[in-house]
């Protein structure tokens, strides 16, 4: 019972917009100043063996490579080789939405940062061919999740570190999910766009204007080739080549480009921090509240209770999506991710998964709740950019919500789509 009180505080703090990283060290605080169940100096150094790893440290320099392409004005020719490659499809803006977030995925790895990003560029300009403001920000909001499921990912760092997991298995395994969701929600795009009659390009297909914008974008693109590559491939470890492209990110926007002054690196080194330190916040607090629940029997109580649905596959797959699902609804998705996800890995490994198949439905699923309503931090930011009521945004993103939570399901039940590429690359036997 003291579990579930916690829980519901830990969810009205949150969605009454409380930090969540402040949330999470709160509880339990307060908790042990009440019933003295444990010294007070038990906080600090639950906090600090939470954020006691190497690979964390590549988080930073993921950061920094999205705010310096941002700078560079890297992702206004990403935008462009979008376009082109849609040639005059139907809703052809919404299509280069999705194809920008699937570029961007792979030199960044945050939600947020996707939605920002794509969403202060392709929004404005949606609205101007005729979109709905309320469609335009549902397709920024739900494509953002692509950012953190394409490698690099940060929240599949984190929780590869949590599990003992291997990331560049995790990367390797988060390919062919992340290409596949930017499929269906091209595939329901088309529909829509058709049902509407939404714009379509004045520009055809054409090879050659492709490859003369692939030219200009080569550089950008060799961000992710070299940051994936080197990972999936052991050439080097994630922070290392992590340093790598940013460095790259630096070098061709300064020198290649030449888009970005010395002046402008301050303030991208200074956002990239700041957003850094966000995320450690919130890894460091989930240390004593983690603690906590486990103390309290909770963390035995949840597993025992979705391992009572394993007697079959497809109940099991169905109450683990309608469990993220809700979670998602009333929490952060980097909370659920850090406190929840290790959790769930964990009951998917002992009922029979791989655990590198376990962390990416994890990650897929809370993921796609951070889009969620009514807490998701891209719904949120997509609604603010596009400047629409957000219940509006909320069923304008129902059909992308529905079709992407079936394919979590699907991801569950098949194991070859996430685990296809970790065993022919060698991370699985």
């Amino acid at each position: 019972m003291e579990s579930v009180i916690l829980l519901i505080i830990l969810v009205l703090l949150i969605m009454l917009g409380a930090p969540v990283g402040f949330t999470l060290i709160l509880i339990p605080v307060v908790y042990i100043l009440v019933t003295d169940a444990a010294p007070m100096i038990l906080i600090p150094s639950q906090m600090f063996s939470a954020i006691d790893s190497v690979p964390l440290t590549a988080i930073p320099f993921f950061m920094l490579t999205g705010e310096l392409m941002t700078s560079a004005t890297i992702t206004d020719r990403l935008v462009e080789l979008s376009r082109r490659l849609i040639g005059r499809m139907r809703g052809s803006m919404a299509q280069a939405n999705v194809l920008v977030s699937m570029f961007f995925a792979g030199m960044n790895g945050s939600v947020v940062a996707d939605t920002a990003t794509v969403g202060s560029l392709l929004v404005p300009a949606m609205k101007r061919a005729g979109y709905p403001s309320a469609f335009a920000a549902a397709i920024t909001a739900v494509s953002s999740t692509i950012g953190g499921i394409i490698p690099p990912s940060i929240m599949m760092i984190v929780l590869a570190n949590a599990g003992g997991i291997s990331v560049g298995a995790l990367f390797a395994g988060g390919i062919v999910p992340g290409i596949m969701i930017g499929g269906l929600l091209m595939a329901i795009n088309h529909i829509i766009a058709k049902r509407n009659n939404f714009e379509r390009s004045d520009e055809p297909f054409n090879l050659k204007a492709i490859a003369i914008v692939g030219y200009k974008s080569s550089f950008a693109l060799l961000i992710p080739a070299v940051l994936v590559g080197s990972v999936v491939f052991g050439i080097a470890g994630v922070v290392e080549a992590g340093a790598l492209t940013a460095t790259i990110a630096l070098v061709v926007g300064l020198f290649v480009y030449r888009t970005i002054k010395w002046d402008n690196c301050k303030g991208a080194f200074v956002r990239a921090f700041r957003n850094s330190a966000m995320v450690f916040i919130i890894i460091a607090a989930s240390g004593p509240f983690s603690w906590l629940l486990t103390s309290l029997g909770a963390i035995s109580d949840l597993e025992q209770w979705l391992l009572s649905y394993t007697y079959n596959p497809l109940v099991f797959a169905l109450v683990l999506v309608l469990f993220i699902f809700l979670l998602g609804m009333v929490m952060d998705s980097a909370a659920n991710i850090i406190v929840v996800g290790p959790v769930l890995v964990d009951v998917m490994v002992k009922a029979g998964y791989a655990d590198v198949q376990a962390a990416l439905v994890v990650v897929v699923g809370f993921l796609i709740g951070s889009v969620t309503p009514p807490v998701g931090v891209a719904f949120f930011t997509a609604g603010a950019i596009a400047k629409v009521r957000l219940e509006k945004v909320a069923v304008a993103m129902l059909p992308y919500l529905a079709a992407l939570f079936a394919l979590l399901f699907i991801l569950i039940i098949v194991p070859g789509f996430t685990m296809y590429l970790p065993r022919a690359l060698g991370f699985v036997n």
